[in-house]
């Protein structure tokens, strides 16, 4: 600390630079009988508001801020942003009351984050632009163990 009260600038920079500080706290794992139904409640009432092509990942073990992601497509903004406010009174009314929705006024894109389960809402020509399926889907490990980067066959 010494040597960062020699660098010059304010006390602001410093930590600005210096970057966030490290967090030692982990997300607790929720049980997943209470995993289950929150993901029950999520799709269902997706279900319910005529949501297309429902995709739900594990992301267990490959990301550190949610189990489960919940990927679903509307077909308008109404409809999608609809489908956000049924899906956090539903949590809330069952006792799920940390429920986070973003993009709720006229997105292309909802983002709902319950903790240990993300849902992304996407009208369809995002949904193809962002791509998530791809990003975080289970298909992509195996195409990562098929291709050995630096093998004897590429160098050759």
């Amino acid at each position: 600390m010494a040597e960062a009260a020699k660098v010059p600038g304010t006390p602001r920079k410093k930590a600005a630079a210096a970057g966030p500080k490290k967090s030692r706290t982990k997300r607790e794992a929720v049980s997943p009988d209470v995993l289950e139904k929150m993901l029950g409640i999520v799709t269902t009432s997706l279900d319910e508001d005529g949501a297309v092509d429902i995709v739900t990942l594990d992301l267990v073990g490959r990301a550190s801020f949610a189990d489960r992601m919940v990927i679903a497509t509307g077909l308008s903004d109404r409809q999608i942003s609809a489908m956000a406010h049924h899906i956090e009174r539903k949590l809330g009314e069952e006792g799920f009351k940390r429920v986070l929705v973003e993009g709720t006024n006229g997105s292309d894109w909802v983002l709902i984050d319950i903790g240990d389960i993300v849902v992304h809402l996407f009208k369809q020509e995002s949904r193809e632009l962002y791509a998530l399926e791809r990003m975080w889907g289970s298909d992509i490990d195996s195409a990562e163990a098929e291709v050995a980067v630096g093998s004897d066959e590429e160098q050759s």
